[in-house]
């Protein structure tokens, strides 16, 4: 396997995207960093180099380096919290407040731990605290929003919402914006989850061409698309980017999505009155729900597909 110098990586592609070193450190590391990190003087911390490595689109699982007894440290109480997501998500409202109350007390020990300009650490903070909400729910539109907001402009300072398309984007930070769109979503703005979802699948399509598309988050955030676009009858634009998503998930061996991904593909084919292939798509999708035990979705699609066709799951 060739060995590539990886400051002469990111040298290059820097340059393809006609960017200076200031613009592409903005909001990760001083541009003195970069200059050194190019010239091999100097290596940024391993977070640092993958914020990198995502904002020009390249993958960030191929480099090798070092890690100190620290950063190993952040690192695995980095994925702990993200894991704890999950497990909030799926928790059932008895269960939420202790997933919560732990969490929180991991946010501590990882505060503990980073330096104060470590924007990258407590970015996924700001990002954790308003996944787990607060004790009566999640927030509100507004304060929802704001607290994101807080959390892109600690390594984005200029990111604008209504100007999507013209950022560079962490893997983090596309997970922001999704969340943004998840604000309008619970509030029943469609058409405001819609605007800012287009361009961001836009931009995943577009920027990330040398990243697996499973990994740079096109799943997920096509899902959300598509969901949308079902809610306000574009049921054929749902499908075509449902359809897109669903052979990611297939190609690629990802089924986080899949199920869902399913769901809405079933959904709107029972609206364009082809029952036959909603009937096939429910049962895809309802086996898949049952497989990853995820009792909520799988009351959901049995009661949905009983009451549309008649159609009993079990």
């Amino acid at each position: 396997m060739k060995e590539v110098f990886l400051g002469e990586v990111i040298r290059q592609r820097r340059l393809e995207l006609g960017l200076t070193q200031e613009e592409l450190c903005e909001g990760i590391c001083e541009p003195m960093t970069i200059s050194r990190f190019e010239n091999g003087r100097q290596t940024p911390s391993r977070n640092r180099i993958k914020a990198l490595l995502q904002r020009l689109g390249l993958p960030d699982d191929r480099f090798f380096g070092l890690l100190s007894t620290k950063e190993v440290q952040i690192s695995n109480l980095e994925n702990e919290i993200i894991s704890c997501h999950v497990r909030f998500e799926r928790a059932a409202p008895n269960e939420k407040n202790k997933i919560r109350e732990d969490t929180f007390a991991k946010h501590k020990q990882l505060e503990s731990l980073i330096d104060k300009d470590d924007t990258l650490s407590r970015q996924l903070i700001l990002r954790s605290k308003y996944l787990l909400g607060t004790e009566n729910g999640p927030y509100s539109l507004d304060a929802g929003l704001s607290m994101l907001l807080d959390a892109m402009h600690l390594t984005s300072p200029k990111f604008d919402l209504d100007q999507i398309s013209r950022g560079l984007y962490t893997e983090n930070e596309i997970k922001l914006i999704n969340n943004m769109a998840n604000c309008y979503i619970r509030a029943g703005r469609h058409y405001d989850a819609i605007d800012i979802l287009k361009p961001l699948f836009r931009y995943l399509q577009t920027n990330l061409k040398n990243i697996p598309p499973n990994r740079a988050q096109i799943p997920m955030v096509a899902f959300n698309y598509a969901r949308e676009l079902e809610i306000v009858k574009r049921y054929n634009d749902a499908i075509e980017i449902a359809e897109y998503a669903r052979k990611i998930c297939i190609d690629y061996g990802v089924y986080t999505s899949l199920s869902g991904i399913l769901m809405i593909l079933a959904e709107c084919y029972y609206h364009l009155k082809d029952h036959e292939k909603s009937i096939e798509l429910y049962r895809q999708s309802y086996y898949l729900f049952k497989i990853i035990e995820d009792e909520r979705n799988l009351a959901i699609i049995k009661t949905e597909a009983k009451k549309f066709l008649g159609l009993e799951l079990d």
